[in-house]
């Protein structure tokens, strides 16, 4: 039975994941402006961005479920703010979950081992390969150059909804050629 519901799950982050299919136009403007709403709000986010390799950013995530849950979106990779890839990110859940939200994520690639993992991998499965830190708001403002010792950091903003909880295990991150 825990089977069939993960397969279920699954079939639920696909189909939010489908029907929010973007071309790479619209997914470029919405990460740039994703970014530029996450500099606002947290200056120190910048810093971190000056001293990523790159920058993976999902502008809007949807999360939703009701014991059963799913996750998805398209985010675009950018290097030196020019956009060189495009990467989707879904994910399915199981238990007490109920209600529906939206999000954005920035992960930033510190290290060239850690965005080659990316690129070179058919798919990022976030809790093997490189070691990844979410900073919440509190902990992204107490960062300084002494304290960036991970991988990746990856920094959720922009909720809305009703549903608790953030976690990037158990997200899997595939790499995307969406149309013009």
């Amino acid at each position: 039975m825990l089977a069939g519901l993960t397969t279920l799950a699954g079939a639920i982050a696909m189909r939010t994941t489908e029907a929010l299919a973007a071309s790479a136009r619209e997914i470029d403007q919405a990460a740039n402006r994703a970014l530029q709403t996450l500099y606002s709000a947290q200056p120190k986010a910048r810093d971190l961005g000056t001293r990523a390799k790159a920058i993976l950013v999902f502008p809007k995530i949807i999360k939703a479920g009701l014991l059963i849950g799913g996750q998805g979106g398209d985010g675009a990779l950018m290097v030196h703010g020019r956009t060189v890839g495009y990467y989707n990110i879904s994910a399915a859940s199981f238990g007490l979950q109920a209600g529906a939200q939206t999000f954005s994520y920035a992960l930033f690639f510190m290290t060239d081992a850690a965005l080659k993992y990316l690129t070179d991998s058919e798919g990022w499965a976030i809790g093997s390969g490189p070691s990844v830190v979410v900073l919440d708001k509190g902990a992204a403002a107490s960062m300084t150059s002494t304290t960036l010792t991970q991988d990746v950091y990856a920094i959720p903003f922009g909720q809305e909804g009703l549903m608790a909880g953030f976690g990037l295990e158990g997200s899997k991150i595939t790499r995307i050629r969406p149309g013009a």
